[in-house]
């Protein structure tokens, strides 16, 4: 296994690949995706350790979509048990990813913490427990602050485990350097996750433009928030198909020659 670096456009087109698989089987994907939500949701409801449970679980969960893709990619119809396949792929691995999902975990808790410094853990109260998000709240500037915070931290926290799952999945990479290059591989390839970045979030705000426009247009400005929510979780079901081409194009076996382009069918299994 060895790292791809991918031209900068190449961003875009793992954007593109994702759309354009997810529709090739637009039902099976964005019913796992809302499995994928479901399951998450139902961990977070357990009482006092529901919000970490979902946590350590969104590797694993993430890893599913991504096989799912690979599935859609190469024609076949996902089934929901490929949701799992973290777990099903042998012990060692199914303990590697336990392993990766507590470090996780571990990892946004710490995140939440520093994020107290600034607001006195009301922004990590909110994540974790839920609560009103009052307009006083949001306006408040610690509140600004420990948000400003988080997302500060988690752009180098994501990089590491952006690739961790799927490394530790396919090619059996232990948890630790299963962060280590994942880490390199978003930073070697910064360019194009830049550019796959800026291109969810025009097709996110664009189509949302899109929706605002168009029940204004048909003089019922309420259906907007009628129609917003599904619209969103559809471009997210897409989002979250497009994150396999990113892996597939990342990292190449030592006997596979790199994709030309994230549009491309994978040659071999990673």
């Amino acid at each position: 296994m060895k790292l791809n670096i991918v031209p900068a456009r190449t961003g875009f087109e793992w954007a593109r690949a994702g759309i354009r698989t997810f529709w090739r089987q637009p039902l099976a994907l964005a019913g796992l995706f809302f499995m994928f939500i479901s399951l998450i949701s139902v961990a977070s409801l357990i009482p006092y350790v529901g919000s970490v449970l979902a946590l350590v679980l969104l590797p694993a969960a993430t890893l599913g979509l991504m096989a799912a893709t690979r599935e859609a990619s190469l024609g076949r119809f996902p089934m929901p048990t490929i949701l799992i396949s973290a777990f099903r792929a042998g012990r060692q691995q199914a303990r590697a990813m336990v392993l990766l999902g507590v470090v996780y975990a571990a990892g946004f808790l710490v995140m939440l913490g520093a994020s107290a410094l600034a607001d006195g853990g009301a922004f990590a109260r909110m994540y974790l427990v839920g609560g009103e998000l009052s307009p006083e709240l949001l306006q408040s500037a610690a509140f600004q602050n420990a948000m400003w915070i988080v997302m500060g931290i988690y752009l180098p926290f994501s990089m590491l485990f952006w690739h961790a799952p799927a490394l530790v999945h396919w090619h059996g990479v232990s948890p630790g350097k299963s962060l280590f290059f994942s880490f390199v591989a978003c930073a070697r390839n910064f360019g194009a996750f830049t550019l796959y970045t800026l291109a969810w979030l025009g097709l996110f705000m664009g189509v949302g433009m899109v929706v605002m426009v168009l029940t204004v247009m048909l003089g019922q400005p309420g259906l907007m928030h009628t129609l917003m929510f599904p619209t969103a979780m559809l471009l997210a079901a897409m989002f979250f198909s497009s994150i396999w081409f990113t892996f597939r194009d990342s990292f190449v076996a030592d006997d596979e020659p790199p994709a030309a382009a994230a549009g491309n069918e994978p040659t071999a299994t990673p």
